[in-house]
């Protein structure tokens, strides 16, 4: 899947996606941007709009 434009992503299609990989290939948010070639603090900020953020105990972004 290319996440090239996860900047300009509709929201909850990214949150959606970006959980997925999470869960599925990848064992922290490093690891998936790495992988994916992202800006971890770009992805943060831009799932933080709308109060999702990354718990790296359960290794997924969730609300609070």
């Amino acid at each position: 899947m290319d996440l090239s434009n996860y900047l300009k992503m509709d929201i909850n299609i990214l949150f959606s996606i970006i959980n997925m990989k999470l869960r599925d290939e990848e064992g922290d948010l490093s690891a998936l941007c790495q992988r994916y070639q992202l800006d971890a603090e770009l992805l943060a900020q831009r799932l933080a709009e709308k109060g999702w953020n990354y718990h790296q105990d359960v290794n997924q972004f969730k609300v609070g």
